[in-house]
């Protein structure tokens, strides 16, 4: 689906012929999110679309970025910009969100091989819940499994479910849906589904343990804030958003010690009010899931832009999307898909 930016190019993306080590700084910082990093037959009980990329493609964009670009580490974005400073040219800043297994088993050892630094932001009632699964997750495993044919008294209708494309589309619905209500209500719709489709819970984790947390920080891993139960921060009450904000971060200081005032908005959810009460409880970075870079002589350090990637993401494709025009684009695209599915709920 994305192979149209390839052809605004020609048929092949030119080499950049640039130097790793800077010459000068530049006050531009890309951000690039992950959530796992997997094979699609690795974790047939989990949502593939969280999945961003193979192993095989990660390690070929990791190269990549270790060789045409200066990745840099959240501590080091933090001081610079409290320094008012700026980073080396061609700045990258690699995060992961959620915290699933895989970072450990797969993405880190990658990262770790090519002395890359990341960061993981952990929502911090997950590890060492086996039994706890993120909402998405469990509503994939309920429908893809279940024999029903369809999906009756829903708050969107019938959710047809007779094959494989109809339970993905009910699913697409879904998701939306429940982004767009209240957390206590969704959490409450996602409990009633899985209950009518009969749906088994996990039998392995899907997160991190703290143990594990543990030892990634002592090799070099980052661990912020993600909220505790990873909730759309614009859908909750004002008590239940401190909680989740100040909870978060006590939680991890509670488990590794010392930690950055960092921040990452789960699903990108947030308006002035959560930035205010993330200022009041002494956050100073916070990153959404707004598209583009970040010119950190102007960008609102609580509203740090980042680039999603996907599994279908190519080489070529990522190295557009590091380019300064690709991120526009990847902006404008966003644009456009947020109202299809604003229109779509209105329906």
């Amino acid at each position: 689906m994305e192979w149209w930016i390839i052809g605004l190019m020609g048929s092949k993306i030119p080499t950049i012929h640039r130097s790793k080590t800077p010459t000068t700084s530049a006050p531009m910082l890309r951000v690039l999110t992950y959530h796992r990093v997997a094979n699609l037959q690795d974790s047939p009980n989990l949502n593939p679309q969280i999945i961003s990329a193979t192993p095989e493609n990660f390690e070929k964009q990791m190269r990549f970025v270790a060789e045409k670009y200066n990745v840099v580490s959240m501590p080091q974005v933090l001081e610079t910009i409290a320094r008012k400073e700026c980073l080396p040219r061609r700045a990258v800043l690699i995060t992961f969100d959620d915290a699933y297994y895989d970072f450990g088993e797969i993405a880190w050892p990658i990262l770790k091989a090519l002395d890359l630094p990341a960061t993981v932001f952990v929502p911090t009632a997950y590890p060492d819940q086996p039994e706890r699964a993120f909402w998405w997750d469990r509503l994939y495993r309920a429908l893809m499994n279940t024999s029903r044919i369809e999906l009756r008294s829903t708050p969107i209708g019938i959710l047809p479910l007779a094959d494989a494309k109809m339970r993905q589309q009910s699913l697409k619905r879904l998701q939306h849906y429940i982004k767009s209500i209240r957390h206590r209500e969704a959490m409450a719709l996602v409990d009633e589904i899985c209950d009518k489709l009969d749906a088994e819970p996990l039998t392995h984790k899907s997160v991190l343990s703290w143990n594990e947390l543990r030892q990634l920080t002592k090799e070099g891993v980052t661990l912020c804030a993600h909220t505790q139960t990873h909730p759309i921060m614009t859908q909750l009450s004002p008590e239940e958003l401190r909680q989740e904000v100040a909870g978060s971060q006590r939680d991890l200081q509670r488990e590794i010690g010392e930690t950055l005032p960092i921040f990452c908005y789960p699903g990108g959810g947030h308006d002035d009010t959560v930035v205010n009460v993330l200022r009041e409880e002494g956050f100073t970075l916070a990153f959404t899931t707004l598209k583009g870079q970040n010119d950190l002589r102007t960008a609102d350090p609580l509203r740090l832009r980042r680039t999603n990637m996907t599994r279908r993401a190519s080489l070529p494709i990522f190295r557009v999307k590091l380019m300064r025009w690709g991120a526009y684009l990847d902006r404008w695209r966003q644009k456009r898909r947020q109202q299809r599915q604003n229109r779509g709920l209105r329906q």
